[in-house]
């Protein structure tokens, strides 16, 4: 447990990589994953307004700021992804946490129920970057349009790519939508290096993505596909949760804000998923033999 205010750190020797970590407030466990090209940083505002109710745990992803590949020049697929965050979860909580994905981060949830489903009793998955989901037809459209991206980026840089990538997303990137006194997220250097991880290497693992609909309805945990409540009804990715809904025979969750609403609408964000987690089942102990993942070589500061 940590106190609320403040924030602390670790790694988690992975195979192939090692993962940095973030933990802060007290409460029961709630891992986010986050889109895009975000680090464990990226939501700071939600975790502010989430940490006197939860423990939340953030992390890079492998391979964005400081969760580095043994082997620098390779990708990870999505079951790497869902992989690693077991395992840090098997190191930093001793019963089954609740998962907040966002985009990328959902799919990685979704692996995650299916991979390891000890470990996450309730996910709330944002709008998956998932066209496996969606019916045969559109989905090769949409698995198009994010390899027409990557070619886009190889060929003329990030400038070009991420209005593209915000219209096929469906982001408004104007920020007149969003509440006031948010962290200021530039475009640094930082986060350039981690785009071009995320558009080299995570839009192949989501093109070569391996998910089954099936699967996902006989995991144990608790799936809720939601979408942001401004998201236009027409893009990809809020068809594929409700592709995901119908897929589990159940209702979709509208959230505060658009596809970034964990990040432009933190307090409105943090109430909503509140109110999500109040309705969950109480988590139980994970016994040492069960989980899916073994203990991580653990450093805290």
């Amino acid at each position: 447990m940590t106190n609320d205010d403040t924030t602390h750190s670790g790694t988690v020797h992975a195979p192939g990589a090692t993962l940095h970590y973030q933990l802060r407030g007290h409460g029961p466990m709630l891992l986010i994953g986050q889109s895009g090209e975000g680090d464990a940083d990226r939501t700071v505002d939600l975790v502010a307004r989430l940490a006197d109710t939860h423990t939340v745990i953030t992390y890079d992803r492998r391979g964005l700021s400081r969760s580095r590949f043994d082997d620098p020049s390779r990708g990870a697929t999505l079951a790497e992804h869902a992989d690693d965050a077991a395992l840090l979860l098997a190191t930093v909580a001793s019963e089954p946490a609740a998962m907040l994905g966002c985009s990328l981060g959902a799919v990685i949830g979704l692996h995650l129920a299916v991979r390891h489903p000890g470990r996450i009793h309730t996910l709330i998955a944002h709008e998956p970057v998932a066209p496996r989901l969606l019916p045969a037809a559109e989905r090769a459209h949409h698995e198009n349009e994010l390899a027409d991206l990557q070619r886009l980026y190889a060929r003329s840089g990030l400038a070009a790519a991420l209005p593209e990538i915000a219209r096929v997303l469906g982001i408004d990137t104007s920020g007149r939508d969003a509440e006031p006194g948010l962290t200021p997220q530039p475009i640094n250097d930082l986060r350039r290096t981690n785009f071009d991880y995320f558009i080299r290497h995570d839009f192949t693992a989501v093109l070569e993505d391996t998910l089954e609909a099936a699967a996902l309805a006989a995991t144990p945990t608790r799936i809720v596909p939601a979408v942001g409540r401004t998201t236009p009804k027409g893009v990809f990715d809020r068809r594929c949760a409700y592709a995901l809904a119908d897929a589990l025979g159940t209702d979709v969750v509208e959230l505060p804000g658009g596809h970034n609403g964990n990040t432009s609408h933190p307090s409105a964000y943090a109430a909503s998923l509140r109110d999500l987690l109040a309705s969950a089942p109480l988590p139980r102990p994970i016994p040492a033999s069960r989980g899916g993942a073994p203990s991580g070589n653990r450093l805290m500061h």
